[in-house]
């Protein structure tokens, strides 16, 4: 018989099982606390509550660990490429060699868009923010493919996902030539997958198009680094959206519109925004860094710590690296990007930030990436959706496979007791 927990309520005992995973952590199986005691919990941004069991992804946030599947995040980014990722996420193992060719080339199939998206993409006035058209777009597919709306059947649950992988690579591209006022690009299909997205995202009309290993290798890390990251915000919503057996498109558009808050997605273009507003005061890290450790100051240094990781963030020390080589690489020069290094220097060096373990996090140096390669500020978190969208899939198929109830939290209301319109007078 497993561990309980114990509690006394009203003169009465009442016992509640204890679970734990594979990694050793362990929670209090609640659901059926307010049939049996009239109780529920009250935890506000759910940080102490479980709200499934997973098999996809383990986060220990003390000791700076990320693993997707068993596997560390490491070994992954530095072995593996972000279609393999992908597979492994969704369908809980790295795929054979033939597993991987079928379903990179049924990726391929599908990287052709309705046409009529490019009407609805154009339709939108030049100042809409890169997220919202994704979102807009990505709901626009479910008109365009019916048939992926249906989760009872595992054949069209597969097409739907190589769909969405195929499309949404092809969406994301566009929403950048967008926002950039430049011609489409379609899918070239004898290209790999990032490669693919690299061509659609940078490729000029008036040249021939060269691939550049130093930015494919950096994108193929930062997808990967971002593709899943346990309950987050919007991994949240998507579970709960189809939870309500709505569909994976539908499901998926509204992850990215939970994505898009700077508390959570948008950290990354903050990050520029900080260091565009040092730029304009001056350029001198030193004095925000001061103004940092003033409680009583107004400016928040983003990009430095995390909500999840209180040691360091795996995904920061492999993208470092990344960062510092296409920097070198493409023998860029900005001060924007100066001002990021001194910032970074005096954060690993500084005494305050050292002991409280405010290291750059994966936000910070992403930034400096997608501003390397280009990438206006307001794409940043459309290219964190693009790596975030396997593991929204995962999630999303993990849930439905599993038949997990309807979301439907509860409340502690506090608003005015029983009254009538008599009253008013």
């Amino acid at each position: 018989m497993g561990q309980k927990i114990k509690f006394n309520y009203k003169d009465k005992e009442y016992e509640f099982p204890l679970i734990q995973g594979t990694e050793g952590e362990v929670g209090i199986d609640i659901k059926t606390l307010r049939s049996e005691t009239g109780l529920i919990t009250l935890d506000p941004g759910y940080k102490n509550t479980g709200s499934c069991i997973s098999s996809i992804t383990y986060l220990d946030g003390e000791n700076g660990i990320l693993r997707y599947r068993g596997y560390d995040i490491d070994d992954l980014a530095n072995n593996s490429s972000f279609i393999e990722v992908s597979y492994l996420l969704i369908f809980g193992e790295m795929p054979s060699s033939n597993e991987l060719n079928k379903f990179e080339n049924d990726i391929r199939k599908e990287c052709l868009v309705h046409e009529d998206i490019t009407s609805i993409l154009k339709s939108f006035p030049h100042g809409a923010h890169p997220m919202g058209v994704l979102a807009s777009l990505t709901s626009a597919l479910i008109s365009f493919n019916p048939g992926s709306v249906d989760v009872n059947s595992e054949e069209k649950m597969y097409h739907a996902i190589v769909q969405l992988i195929a499309k949404f690579s092809v969406l994301t591209a566009w929403v950048h030539r967008k926002v950039r006022g430049l011609p489409l690009n379609y899918s070239d299909n004898s290209l790999p997958y990032v490669e693919n997205l690299a061509q659609m995202m940078f490729k000029n009309p008036n040249e021939e198009y060269r691939s550049n290993p130093v930015i494919t290798s950096a994108l193929n890390k930062l997808l990967i680094l971002h593709a899943d990251h346990e309950q987050n915000c919007s991994t949240s919503t998507v579970r709960i959206v189809g939870s309500s057996e709505a569909g994976l498109f539908a499901s998926i558009s509204a992850g990215i519109s939970a994505l898009w808050g700077r508390l959570h997605g948008g950290a990354n273009q903050a990050v520029i925004e900080m260091l565009e507003m040092i730029k304009r005061d001056g350029g001198d890290a030193s004095k925000f860094m001061e103004k940092a450790k003033d409680k009583n100051h107004s400016f928040r240094l983003m990009g430095f710590g995390h909500r999840v990781y209180k040691n360091f963030d795996p995904r920061a020390k492999i993208i470092k690296k990344t960062a510092d080589g296409i920097l070198k690489d493409l023998g860029i020069e900005d001060p924007i990007l100066d001002i990021a290094k001194n910032l970074e220097q005096e954060a690993l060096n500084d005494k305050y930030f050292v002991d409280r373990k405010l290291y750059p996090n994966v936000d910070f140096y992403s930034g400096i990436i997608y501003r390397a390669l280009e990438i206006p500020t307001e794409m940043f978190t459309v290219m964190f959706a693009l790596g975030r969208l396997p593991g929204w899939i995962a999630q999303w198929r993990e849930m439905r496979l599993n038949k997990e109830p309807i979301g439907r939290p509860r409340q502690i209301y506090n608003g005015s007791i029983s009254r009538n319109t008599k009253s008013k007078g």
